[in-house]
């Protein structure tokens, strides 16, 4: 049997997956830790995590699917990856972690980049760099630089998780165009590296990763990996991929127009574009889609809320703990639409892209104690999640993209059919949800990257649409009323 093995590092938990190659079939997937993975936060915006932790959850969950398919090492033919975007990982001339990364969510570095932004000016970041420098990977490596020269001045390299998680496979350090993009080290019209920048912030080019292609052999995995996780020594890395950039992937979200969406931790829309377009504001974000090349060009378009199922996983721990996601799920459905006037704006999870990089933290607003028990609380939180996304979708509708159908993988949020058709109608689209996710994925555009598969339509084989949810017509208009009202009280907090 030969399989195709891809990893999904989050910051909840770290998953592993398994595809046979040949049926294109999913055929097992495991996770770790049980329970959420720590974010250290030492201060109010501050979000940190260890990398090794994420190697040792990878270990744990590789152990896991081979309890449910016992492979022989020689029979994984490639390997994949998916991670958590925008982290900022430095290691020293050992290849060592230098520091906990700074992850996606941590907010510390906004004033350095909308000082960029503006010193820079506006129009030649938004022209060049497809974005204000904003809260991204650069800016977090400027605050490292300002605030802790005693480790900045130990980097060897500076690379984002995915990359980190290469490095303990292959012990090479490497990045991809798609992974400079995200960190805004990419200039879209030179084609290179954004000097400009770099100089600004008075950061050396040397300190980032040689670049490899996002498909196509990376590395080959190490004597060291491959004892840990018990596949072959140079068994091939053939992709690695943000987990948006990854999930679009995923869901055969490859062509302009094409839209997919995923509710994890954080809550993101991503539509795929031919044309270098960005927002004035930097409110949703562009960067390298995975299948850009010279000839055709292709970039994701990506809306993200930071407060998703973060606001899930708050609910069940500090006042669900006695019910399961399924069944918080059944309690919300419970409840009529508009949780009887309750609102809840899920912005507790740093500073949001989507309202300009502000951090009005969250908000649960008409809170009746003589009406509204805990389910009107899940019924307006998953709500006020849908709510956020559509407030960005309405941006990507500004610019241009025209949301008709989104697919999105049947998990997390998704799960939810008060979720699922809140989205639909709020947005007006069909949503079409898929026997995938994250690592599924990364392990099938392994198979492209290690020439298994000839293109990308053959590596969708095995994959289905298990559910579609269609605009409700007798409950369309009292969402988008709902919604409204929302929308009103945002901006009062705006």
């Amino acid at each position: 049997m030969k399989y195709l093995l891809g990893f999904d590092i989050g910051s909840s938990s770290v998953k592993a997956a398994l595809i046979e190659a040949v049926s294109g079939n999913f055929i097992a997937s495991a996770f770790s830790p049980a329970s959420e993975m720590e974010i250290i936060s030492v201060k109010p915006g501050f979000a940190e995590q260890q990398p090794e932790k994420w190697w040792e959850e990878l270990s744990n969950a590789t152990n896991k699917l081979k309890q449910k398919i016992a492979f022989s090492p020689d029979e994984i033919i490639a390997v994949g990856i998916s991670y958590q975007m925008h982290g900022l990982v430095c290691v020293d001339k050992d290849l060592k972690p230098l520091r906990p990364s700074i992850i996606w969510c941590d907010s510390r570095a906004v004033d350095f980049g909308n000082k960029a932004f503006e010193d820079l000016n506006e129009e030649f970041c938004l022209k060049n760099f497809l974005n204000s420098p904003g809260n991204f990977t650069a800016s977090k490596l400027k605050w490292v630089k300002e605030n802790e020269p005693e480790i900045y001045s130990k980097i060897f390299k500076v690379m984002l998780p995915g990359d980190y998680i290469a490095l303990k496979l292959t012990g090479n350090p490497a990045t991809t165009i798609s992974g400079l993009s995200e960190g805004i080290f990419w200039n879209y019209q030179t084609n290179s590296v954004a000097k400009e920048l770099l100089d600004y912030y008075k950061i050396d080019e040397s300190l980032l990763s040689p670049i490899v292609p996002t498909f196509g052999e990376q590395g080959r995995v190490g004597k060291y990996a491959a004892e840990i996780l018990g596949i072959k020594e140079r068994t091939p890395v053939c992709y690695r991929a943000g987990d948006q950039p990854n999930n679009a992937y995923s869901l055969n979200v490859l062509q302009p127009g094409e839209i997919a969406a995923t509710a994890g931790t954080s809550g993101v829309v991503y539509g795929v574009t031919d044309k270098a377009e960005y927002d004035p504001q930097s409110r949703v974000n562009a960067f390298v889609h995975v299948n850009n090349t010279d000839k055709d060009k292709r970039y994701g378009i990506l809306l993200c809320v930071n407060g998703t199922g973060i606001l899930n996983s708050w609910l069940r721990k500090n006042f669900m703990s006695d019910l399961s996601y399924e069944e918080i799920n059944h309690e919300a459905a419970k409840i009529a639409i508009g949780a009887e006037g309750l609102q809840f704006f899920p912005f507790g999870n740093g500073a949001e892209r989507v309202l300009a990089n502000k951090n009005i933290t969250a908000n649960l607003n008409g809170l009746q104690f003589n009406t509204h028990n805990r389910a009107h609380v899940a019924r307006a939180a998953q709500e006020g999640i849908v709510f956020a996304l559509n407030y960005g979708m309405e941006i990507m509708n500004e610019m241009g993209m025209e949301l008709k159908t989104i697919r999105a993988g049947h998990a997390n949020m998704f799960l939810s059919d008060v979720f699922a058709q809140t989205f639909s109608n709020v947005s007006n689209c069909l949503v079409e949800l898929y026997n995938t996710d994250g690592a599924a994925g990364a392990a099938r555009a392994a198979g492209v990257g290690a020439g298994y598969y000839k293109n990308f339509a053959e590596s969708f084989k095995g994959m289905d649409v298990i559910k579609k949810i269609e605009p409700q017509q007798k409950s369309i208009q009292q969402t988008k009323d709902v919604y409204q009202r929302w929308k009103e009280e945002l901006l009062k907090l705006l």
